[in-house]
């Protein structure tokens, strides 16, 4: 059996492909290679980035770069183009469309005379579990 792009599906691409069905939000490369590991799959440090970089490219995550510079994943929720607000703390991520900022792109690359242009939006912020969850920890001193 092979994808779309004509990538053969293996045993680690399944598993792959489950464990990012079952994680609500966005996971690094290490933090599903320890998932996997803790499930029993069979899979390398090394083929998870590869497969998570295949399934990125056939359009069936969705990335997004942390602020540490580390990019995370996520299965697809949505077909068409949109943009995240993600929770610096936990990971929680809301899709988000934003007709505008598809409008303000098309209009600069009108401006300035590009063409087939492609962007990416996340915001980063604190979501209100995590901000409930900091109010009620005790300071340190």
């Amino acid at each position: 059996m092979t994808t779309s792009t004509g990538q053969r599906v293996t045993k680690q691409r399944v598993a792959v492909a489950e464990a990012l069905e079952t994680l609500p939000d966005f996971v690094s490369a290490q933090e599903l290679h320890r998932y996997l590991v803790d499930h029993d799959a069979k899979v390398s440090l090394a083929t998870t980035y590869r497969i998570l970089t295949q399934m990125t490219e056939d359009g069936l995550l969705d990335t997004v770069r942390r602020e540490d510079g580390e990019n995370v994943y996520r299965q697809c929720a949505a077909d068409e183009h949109h943009h995240h607000l993600v929770c610096e703390r936990c990971g929680k991520a809301v899709e988000l469309e934003a007709p505008e900022v598809e409008q303000l792109v098309s209009a600069a690359a009108q401006t300035h005379g590009f063409a087939n242009v492609r962007h990416t939006m996340e915001i980063f912020g604190e979501c209100g579990e995590c901000q409930r969850k900091a109010r009620t920890e005790p300071r340190e001193s």
